[in-house]
C-alpha cells in the first residue's frame, strides 16, 4: 500500500504518518511535508522519484503528472487499466492525504494583496483530491486531519478502510473543493466589485448544530460567511447563558439590523424578529427606560440590543424582567455580576456593534426550489429628496421624531407603521395585510399618549383613511414614501386636518 501525503495544515500529520509506517505503508511526499516527516525520522519517497521529473516553477508544478494521477485514477478491477499501469511502469497510490493552501487564512489578513491571494490558490491539491475522490472505490482520500484516527483504526481492525467510510471521505472532498473554489470566485468578484454571476455558488462554515429550528420538530444548523464583516452577529462572544437557539439568533440579528441605524445611545427590544420598543437617550440607561416603557408587555422574553456598554444601573433595570438575550459592545464587571444572577439569560458581547453593513453585502431569502438575492436595504432616505407636501411644515422636533420613526419602521415587517414621540416608539403595527389595519393596530396598542406624536409608514398610503385615523389619535406629522396614484387624496385630507406630511421617495418593504 502506498500513500501520498502533502498537507498545508500539518496538525497530527506526524502521528498519522508514524502509524502508517507501523502498518507497512510506503509514503510519498512533497516539499514542506516531506521535510517535516524526514526531520521526524520518517522515510519518505520524494515526488520527483515517482515522476522522474523535478519540482519546478517554485513548487507550482510537482504532482501534476501521469505517474501520480495514473496511480490514483486506475480502476483496480479493470484489467486494461492495470495493464496500462504495468506497461507505463506506474504504481498505484492507495491513500491520498491532502489539505489545501490556506487561501481563507490569506484573504482574512487585513493587508492581503491580490498577488498574495492568487499565490495561495492551490492547483495540484484539489486535482489530486478530486482524482482520489472520483476513484474512491479503490482509493482512500483524506482532506481533514480530524479523519486521521478513524482511517488508522479501520486499517488496524479490518486491514482496510470500508467502502462506506471511503464514500463519506470522498463526499467530504467534493464538498471541501466546491467550497474552496466558491471562496476563490467570490473573493475575485469582490476585488473588482463585480455583479453576481449567472451561476451562483455560495460557501459558509458551520458554527454549530442547533438544538432545533423555529419549532422543536425541525432540525437546524448555524453557518457563517467565510469573511464576515464588523458588526455581524457571528462575531459576538457569548459571556453567559445556555447556547443560542435558532429563534434567538434570528431575533438577535433583527435587533442588530435595527440598532445599526442609530449613532446616538440606543436600545432596541425585539420580539419575534420585530422591534417592539426602541428608545434613544443621553445615555444607555435613559435609552433602555424608553425602550422598556415603549412596550413593557412585549419586551418580556425578548431580545435587548444596546449600542453602548451596559452599566450596573441599566443591568438592574433589565434584571427586573425576563429577557432571553442582552447584546452590547461591552458590560461593566458590576453589570455582569447583576445580570448573571439569572442563569438562563444570554449575554453577548459584540465590540464593533456600531459598524455599518458593507455596501457589497447581500440579503438572501430561501424559497422552495431556489433563492432570492438582493442588495441590503442600506439607505434610509436622502435629506435633499425630502418633500413637504402639505401646507403645514413639520417642526424641527417633528422632523427629528419622523427620522427616528422611519429608522424603526424600516425594520418592521410590512405592512408596517411606527408611532413615535421624543425618541421613543409608542405604537408599532407590524405585518398587516392592509395598511389601515397597521395604522389602527399601532394606535390601539400605543403605550403612551399619541397626542403630538408622529407616524412613519414603510410604504405609501393607498387611501386617505390612514390620515384620518392618525388625526383622530392626535398625531401631528406623517412621514411616508409617497408614490400612490391617490397621493393627492392623502395630501388633501392632511391639509384639512392640519397634519404635516413628508414624502421621502424611498420605500422600505420588509417581507
Amino acid at each position: 500500500m502506498r500513500a501520498l501525503i502533502s498537507v498545508s495544515d500539518k496538525t497530527g500529520v506526524l502521528e498519522f504518518a508514524q502509524e502508517l509506517k507501523k502498518l507497512g505503508v510506503s509514503i510519498i511526499s512533497t516539499g514542506g511535508t516531506a521535510a517535516k516527516l524526514q526531520e521526524a525520522g520518517i522515510d519518505v519517497i520524494g515526488i520527483s522519484e515517482v515522476t522522474n521529473f523535478p519540482e519546478c516553477l517554485n513548487g507550482r508544478v510537482k504532482t501534476l503528472h501521469p505517474a501520480v494521477h495514473g496511480g490514483i485514477l486506475a480502476m483496480r478491477d479493470n484489467p486494461d487499466h492495470m495493464k496500462q499501469l504495468k506497461d507505463l511502469n506506474i504504481e498505484t497510490i492507495d491513500l491520498v492525504v491532502i489539505n489545501l493552501y490556506p487561501f481563507k487564512e490569506t484573504i482574512l489578513k487585513p493587508s492581503v494583496t491580490l498577488e498574495e491571494a492568487i499565490e495561495n490558490i492551490d492547483i495540484g491539491g484539489p486535482t489530486m483530491l478530486r482524482s482520489a475522490a472520483k476513484n474512491h472505490k479503490d482509493v482512500v482520500v483524506v482532506c481533514d486531519p480530524k479523519d486521521y484516527d478513524s482511517v488508522i483504526n479501520e486499517i488496524k481492525e479490518k486491514g482496510e478502510v470500508s467502502y462506506a467510510t471511503k464514500y463519506k471521505l470522498a463526499l467530504k472532498v467534493f464538498q471541501h473543493t466546491a467550497a474552496y473554489d466558491a471562496m476563490i470566485a467570490d473573493y475575485l468578484r469582490r476585488e473588482i466589485g463585480g455583479e453576481l454571476p449567472d451561476n451562483l455558488t455560495l460557501t459558509f462554515e458551520k458554527v454549530q448544530d442547533l438544538r432545533y429550528g423555529e419549532n422543536p420538530h425541525q432540525k437546524a444548523y448555524y453557518y457563517k460567511e467565510i469573511k464576515s464583516y464588523p458588526g455581524a452577529l457571528v462575531n459576538a462572544v457569548q459571556l453567559h447563558g445556555k447556547e443560542l437557539s435558532f429563534n434567538n439568533i434570528n431575533d438577535t440579528n433583527g435587533a442588530l439590523q435595527a440598532l445599526q441605524e442609530f449613532e446616538e445611545p440606543t436600545v432596541v427590544a425585539v420580539k419575534h424578529a420585530n422591534p417592539c420598543g426602541v428608545g434613544t437617550g443621553q445615555d444607555i440607561y435613559e435609552a433602555y427606560i424608553k425602550a422598556y416603557n415603549a412596550d413593557p408587555v412585549s419586551i418580556f422574553g425578548g431580545i435587548v440590543a444596546a449600542n453602548r456598554p451596559i452599566d450596573e444601573r441599566t443591568a438592574e433595570e433589565i434584571n427586573k424582567i425576563f429577557v432571553e438575550i442582552v447584546i452590547a459592545p461591552d458590560f461593566t464587571e458590576e453589570a455582569i455580576a447583576v445580570l448573571t444572577q439569572k442563569k438562563n439569560i444570554r449575554l453577548l458581547k459584540l465590540e464593533d456593534i456600531l459598524a455599518k453593513i458593507p455596501s457589497d453585502a447581500f440579503d438572501l431569502k430561501k424559497i422552495n426550489g431556489g433563492i432570492l438575492v438582493q442588495e441590503i436595504d442600506h439607505d434610509l432616505y436622502n435629506d435633499t429628496d425630502i418633500k413637504v407636501v402639505t401646507d403645514r411644515r413639520p417642526t424641527e422636533r417633528e422632523m427629528e421624531d419622523m427620522r427616528f420613526a422611519m429608522k424603526v419602521v424600516k425594520h418592521i415587517k410590512s405592512n408596517g407603521i411606527v408611532i413615535a414621540k421624543q425618541g421613543k416608539t409608542i405604537g408599532i403595527g407590524p405585518g398587516q395585510v392592509n395598511r389601515i389595519w397597521a395604522v389602527e393596530n399601532s394606535i390601539k396598542q400605543a403605550t403612551d399618549n399619541t397626542e403630538g406624536a408622529v407616524l412613519a409608514s414603510d410604504a405609501f398610503f393607498p387611501f386617505d383613511d390612514c390620515v384620518t385615523a392618525a388625526a383622530k389619535a392626535g398625531i401631528t406629522a406623517i412621514i411616508q414614501p409617497g408614490g400612490s396614484i391617490r397621493d393627492e387624496d392623502s395630501i388633501k385630507k392632511a391639509n384639512e386636518l392640519g397634519i404635516a406630511m413628508v414624502f421621502t421617495g424611498v420605500r422600505h418593504f420588509k417581507h
